[in-house]
């Protein structure tokens, strides 16, 4: 099949993109324009791009994949995403919104110090980068079964491009980007879905003729069945799905930079409310499609002898016309570009906001030096994902349970130190950092023992940090020369901050 169509659009696309990233960007004068847009991002356009950075390439493949191989289960999961953007948007974001925080972890300088802001800031580094090398590597399943090429070439094309806006254009550049690319991907989602049903000999009626005998169109499982191994073991039932899907989501967007950063080029905390609240309802939609996708190609195919993650790729190339294919592979693209442009902005903006700056406090560099260090910082994180996508090529694991299982190492303890900072007034920087640690290692054994599905990954590293910081700020407390709020603190009382932050419009 001749597919120089498919490759002038795909071509025509990345052209576009570029031009379009570096353009809507506009010029900025400081490391701050770069990493913030000024803070004048309407709230719309930060929704859909909260969208598109967390839609990568493993929902628009895995996700469908999981429908094939399983059911709607995965529709539970969903629900909590929405609980926990909702718990984010009125009690971590009202803090980002006071003062002049710049990224998630000054909140956690200004609450505990500089050392649990630089330490938090490195766990996100490491996480992000190892979690989104995954995310880059499922690119290259399409792109080289359609190019002929070889995972390291389709990796590096896909990330050369990005860099181009990303390095000129800034975050509101990417923001503006994925604007567009959010809806080329769920646009191509939703034409490859009636194009399959439109293939099935009677469409609707055929894919609940195929699907239901096997109960593929079950949403809720309450899992009660298999006893309570069973109940912890499986992640798509009713109360791990919400529960997991709350305390993730809490996580990701409520102490995840590649999150928070968007969210703090609002104008204001209404607006932040808003994008945050109304990406959960439009992700809640875009599963319900991909999951649909899924179960129309178990219609179409039956049973294959394939790895899930191959059989959506599989029937773009195979059974769409040619044009049709090369605009869903553009979608593709969009969704991997999307997440690795806001993935090495949140990376760059970490390491100078939260490490560069603070190491540096004494020297004052000029706003045109630190954009200069800002963009070379991009550039060398943009190297550092394309090594990790190729160290996690021959991972035999699916690749979306893999990434969400190497975010899940530590956003419970991540989280649990933003919990502490809010809810525990005795907690010190020393509780904060043990308690931390403690829940990094926790979940270091439960995740390494597999004792419990990825679901609960967050909420045991949440418990696990919380009581060990309680614990250690009751014990402390006791001696009447440590006070009860760290020095670094400036005496800051969280109880008054929770308080103030409800306030803020």
């Amino acid at each position: 099949m001749d597919r120089t169509i498919d490759y002038v659009i795909i071509v025509l696309y990345l052209i576009f993109i570029a031009i379009f990233g570096v353009i809507s960007g506009g010029k900025q004068k400081s490391a701050k324009d770069y990493f913030l847009g000024a803070k004048a991002v309407p709230w719309w356009a930060i929704c859909f791009s909260i969208v598109a950075a967390e839609t990568s390439t493993l929902t628009f493949i895995s996700i469908p994949g999981l429908a094939y191989l399983t059911n709607l289960n995965f529709l539970q999961v969903t629900l909590g995403y929405l609980l926990g953007r909702i718990i984010v948007a009125y009690i971590l974001l009202p803090q980002y919104y006071k003062g002049e925080l710049t990224t998630a972890y000054a909140f956690l300088e200004k609450r505990f110090g500089n050392k649990t802001r630089s330490f938090a800031s490195i766990v996100f580094l490491f996480t992000r980068t190892a979690a989104d090398g995954v995310r880059l590597y499922a690119t290259a399943i399409p792109l080289k079964l359609m190019l002929h090429i070889s995972d390291p070439v389709a990796i590096a094309i896909i990330a050369c491009v990005t860099l181009v806006y990303t390095y000129t254009g800034g975050v509101k550049g990417v923001i503006w980007v994925e604007v567009i690319q959010m809806f080329i991907y769920l646009g191509g989602a939703t034409i490859a879905f009636f194009f399959l049903l439109h293939l099935l000999p009677q469409g609707w009626t055929t894919l609940v003729m195929k699907a239901d005998p096997l109960n593929k169109l079950n949403v809720i499982n309450f899992g009660f069945d298999k006893g309570l191994s069973g109940f912890f073991s499986n992640p798509y039932t009713l109360i791990s799905g919400i529960l997991g899907g709350a305390f993730l989501s809490m996580a990701s967007h409520g102490t995840d930079q590649l999150i928070v950063q968007r969210l703090l080029t609002a104008k204001n905390l209404k607006g932040g409310r808003k994008a945050i609240i109304g990406s959960g309802i439009i992700v809640n939609v875009q599963f319900v499609i991909f999951l649909l996708v899924g179960l129309a190609l178990f219609a179409f195919y039956g049973p294959l002898n394939l790895k899930s993650d191959e059989i959506f790729p599989k029937f773009i190339l195979e059974q769409l016309p040619v044009g049709i294919s090369g605009i869903i592979i553009a979608g593709l693209f969009s969704a991997a570009m999307s997440t690795l442009a806001g993935s090495i902005s949140a990376l760059s903006s970490s390491t100078m906001l939260d490490l560069f700056k603070g190491y540096f406090k004494r020297k004052n560099f000029s706003d045109s030096k630190e954009l200069a260090i800002s963009r070379m910082v991009t550039v060398i994180w943009t190297i550092l994902l394309i090594c990790s996508a190729m160290f996690f090529m021959t991972s035999p694991k699916a690749v979306v349970e893999l990434a969400l299982s190497i975010s899940s190492f530590t956003y419970g303890g991540l989280l649990g130190t933003f919990l502490l900072g809010l809810l525990v007034k005795k907690a010190t920087q020393e509780d904060a950092l043990a308690s931390f640690t403690s829940g990094i290692f926790v979940m270091i054994t439960v995740i390494s023992l597999k004792l419990v599905a990825w679901t609960w990954y967050t909420l045991i590293g949440v418990a696990t940090t919380l009581i060990i910081g309680i614990v250690l700020s009751n014990l402390s407390s006791k001696d009447e020369n440590v006070p009860a709020v760290n020095q670094e603190n400036n005496g800051l009382d969280p109880q008054k901050m929770v308080l103030d932050g409800k306030q803020t419009n």
